[in-house]
């Protein structure tokens, strides 16, 4: 970035000069350029807007301080013209400077002022009458004869280009006044009272920023003084819970949130978001940059477009540059240097500048698709390249279903999404605001694929594009990575102006759902058995099928929370406890039999038993593994390998058997998918019923989940109370990237002669029975542990044990 476009309280160094200009009656301006002149040009224009009259000089090669200035002669040959640099913050009287050129008579006056340390300027000495005697250039200690230097600010005749000839490069101090001096020419110094600072190291740019907040520089400030010290500019959004200990400044359209505390010397810029937690003190950040939740910023620079994400840590001078990501819960020590369009992987711990490489490792699909921070990592350009990557692993006329949950992020990017396919000749079917179950279920019928937008469960300002096949699962590993490499080459198929892809919104869409469910799961015994249940539906989109399916299946059921909430499109794992709670409530005052709670987009199913008590995700999975099994009595049963081996057990008993998957979505429903599979559950609320789908639908679990209970004419406590205790403890661990591979070598290594199972990651199995499953999360800088025993304590000693072993490898 060119010196002058540094912003100093949000103002570039150069605006402030030109205003400084203006101020004194200086208004018609030439601006010598040559390094990223454009960026100069494109930002200042023709001052228009300043009020200004501004013209460029262009130096094809650097040609000195004086001449670049020769280089605007035709500009300057008709009167008397003032010199000042672009990137030097000052306030000085430059009409009092003027007057006393003309009462000299000078050829030239050079501006001076009196610095404590002069070793880095031109020092200067005149007499008593203000001529100057003698310069010397960035003298030594033993050099230095005065504390008086050269602000590189000089009023001159035009008679000065007379002693030097153009295109040749040429200084002031250095060659152009002792030349003069030897001469005998009239050269004056004008000593200079106010302020003024060389914007040239990273010290006098943070310094000049607390100069300008602290008043010590007289200088516009666009913003308002809501308290004494404290700026807020137009359009900023500042929580009254933040804490703000001025001096500091906040840029306009800037957003604050509760939590968050700004102390002195703090520039905010334009746009940008700061979020709970934060803190900032003496940092320097640029417009549109993005701070997480409990970043801790100090005396640091961030340029613009960048993303500070969540606990991350920057120290005292370091610098970050533009359109950089900084990950979670990383470390920049200080003075570090990171160049910009620069990755830092989560959880690193930077020491040296970051010039050529990134320190990270880019993942396009997480868990849930490609998820991230609406606005911030998940934009609308990049939702029209990944469905443009997308459309192009599909033939040409192919049908991709879209939908969405019921939040306005997910509705703008949506028609980000139908617009880059139909670019790409892909026909688009729009279910508009559906559960998830539907939206894979509506993709089955005749799409080549569909895309699901929808926000983070439990991560209300985050988003996750999720990419089905053409049964409606999530895409395959492989089809992820082959999407993943059209994405990284950019090589998106556009369409011919005859070939733009069709829009279509079919009808019926919840009547064909709630058919097909009924049709395909045993809704036997229901009518005859008077059942009485409860059902949330989290002010989500499961609420709009169930009218539809209730009135059909004839139950006697109450029907909590069934309104949509845009601006509640999911709901935090405390909101979600404090809704199970009132639900157990219900279902007690009811006397029904049990209650359902579904999340915001229907998929996962939660139960409160026949008394009001919550029944842990991780316990449903057994209860409803022991319903299913009881009455299948055959099958294989599909389940991830962090789920309890009490399942083994309760299976077992049942005659059927259990197949371990991996934690993926996608190997769940293969074998969810296969001949003999009866049931597969994940214990975080996702429910597999193969018999109508093999992936995760709330309202599947729900229907085969009353006539389970209608024919076995047992509650769900009775059930419950017959399962053994499970004893299993979770831990997650960061590990960088760079040491991941590094870690499972070693966990292997130290499980020695133990039984080892790797369906996924590597589970250990103890003599006694006791595992550990030490896993490596696919997209973030984390390895995750399971342990379990026969009690808490044995598989909290566990996990611990194996805990101390991945840190040692991840040193």
């Amino acid at each position: 970035m060119p010196k002058p476009l540094l912003p100093v309280v949000n103002r570039p160094i150069m605006e402030h000069v030109l205003r400084l200009l203006k101020r004194h009656g200086l208004s018609e301006t030439v601006v010598t350029v040559q390094f990223l002149a454009s960026l100069v040009k494109n930002y200042f224009g023709d001052g228009e807007e300043l009020g200004m009259e501004l013209t460029y000089a262009n130096e094809e090669k650097p040609l000195g301080t004086a001449g670049s200035v020769k280089n605007a002669e035709e500009a300057l040959k008709d009167d008397a013209f003032l010199v000042i640099s672009g990137d030097a913050l000052t306030d000085f009287d430059l009409t009092d400077l003027i007057r006393f050129h003309k009462e000299k008579g000078a050829l030239v006056t050079v501006c001076l002022t009196r610095v404590p340390n002069p070793l880095e300027f031109g020092i200067t000495i005149v007499d008593e009458a203000g001529k100057v005697e003698r310069f010397l250039e960035k003298p030594t200690w033993g050099q230095v004869f005065s504390d008086t230097v050269n602000t590189g600010i000089y009023v001159m005749e035009p008679e000065v280009f007379d002693y030097f000839e153009p295109d040749v490069p040429v200084d002031w101090s250095g060659d152009v006044f002792p030349q003069l001096m030897k001469e005998g020419k009239p050269i004056y110094g004008y000593i200079a009272e106010g302020y003024w600072e060389d914007v040239g190291t990273h010290e006098s740019y943070v310094k000049a920023q607390a100069d300008v907040l602290e008043g010590k520089v007289d200088v516009e400030i666009d913003g308002f003084e809501i308290s004494p010290g404290v700026w807020v500019a137009e359009g900023a959004e500042v929580h009254s819970d933040a804490v703000l200990r001025g001096p500091l400044y906040i840029g306009d359209y800037a957003k604050i949130e509760a939590g968050v505390e700004l102390r002195e010397h703090t520039v905010v810029g334009s746009n940008v978001v700061v979020k709970s937690g934060a803190f900032l003190h003496r940092a320097v950040v640029h417009d549109n940059v993005y701070i997480g939740q409990q970043s801790n910023l100090r005396g640091c620079v961030i340029g613009k477009n960048t993303d500070i994400m969540r606990a991350s840590r920057i120290e005292d001078g370091a610098v970050i540059g533009d359109e950089c990501l900084i990950g979670e819960e990383s470390i920049v020590q200080g003075n570090v240097r990171v160049y910009p369009f620069k990755t830092i992987e989560a959880g690193a711990f930077v020491n040296t500048s970051v010039i050529w490489e990134s320190r990270g490792q880019a993942h396009l699909f997480g868990a849930r698709g490609v998820s991230g921070i609406l606005n911030v990592e998940i934009t609308p350009e990049l939702a029209v390249r990944l469905a443009g990557a997308y459309a192009t692993t599909l033939k040409k006329g192919s049908t991709v279903t879209t939908a969405r949950d019921h939040s306005r992020g997910a509705r703008a990017l949506k028609r980000a999404v139908i617009s880059a396919l139909q670019a790409s000749a892909i026909d688009v079917r729009d279910l508009e605001n559906v559960p998830l179950p539907v939206a894979r279920q509506q993709t089955a019928r005749g799409s080549a694929g569909g895309i699901m937008i929808r926000t983070t469960p439990g991560v209300p300002d985050s988003v996750d594009i999720m990419f089905f096949d053409e049964r409606g699962a999530d895409l395959s590993q492989a089809k992820q990575r082959k999407l993943d490499r059209v994405f990284a080459r950019q090589e998106y198929r556009r369409a011919f102006p005859g070939e733009i892809g069709d829009l279509i919104f079919p009808a019926s869409v919840f009547d064909s759902y709630t058919g097909s469910l009924l049709r395909a799961v045993d809704t036997t015994g229901i009518g005859e058995s008077g059942l009485k249940v409860v059902v949330d539906a989290s002010n989500g989109s499961a609420g709009l099928v169930l009218p539809s399916l209730l009135g059909r299946l004839g139950v006697d059921s109450l029907t909590i929370n069934p309104g949509l909430h845009e601006s509640r499109p999911t709901e935090t794992a405390d909101a979600r406890r404090a809704g199970l709670v009132r639900l157990g409530e219900i279902v007690a005052s009811a006397r029904a039999a049990f209650g359902v709670r579904f999340d915001p987009v229907g998929e996962r199913l939660s139960l409160v038993d026949e008394r009001g008590r919550i029944i842990e995700d991780d316990r449903a999975l057994l209860v409803m593994l022991d319903l299913v099994a009881a009455e299948r009595r055959t099958g294989r049963v599909a389940l991830p390998v962090t789920t309890t081996r009490i399942a083994e057990q309760v299976a077992a008993y049942h005659g059927t058997q259990v197949e371990w998957t991996t934690t993926s979505p996608d190997d769940m429903t293969r074998v969810g998918r296969a001949d003999g599979t009866v049931f597969g559950g994940d214990g975080m609320g996702g429910l597999i019923i193969p018999e109508f789908s093999s992936v995760f639908d709330g309202a599947a679990a729900f229907v085969r989940l009353i006539g389970l209970v209608a024919r076995t004419q047992l509650t769900l406590s009775q059930i419950d109370a017959r399962i053994p205790r499970a004893h299993v403890q979770r831990r997650d661990l960061a590990t960088p990237w760079a040491v991941k591979g590094l870690v499972m070598r070693h966990v292997v290594e130290a499980a020695g002669d133990r039984d080892v199972d790797t369906t996924d990651g590597v589970r250990i199995v103890e003599a006694d029975g006791r595992w550990v499953l030490v896993l490596p999360d696919p997209a973030e800088a984390v390895t995750h542990l399971w342990a379990e025993g026969p009690d808490d304590a044995s598989a909290q000693q566990l996990l611990d044990e194996w805990s101390a072993v991945v840190d040692s490898a991840g040193r």
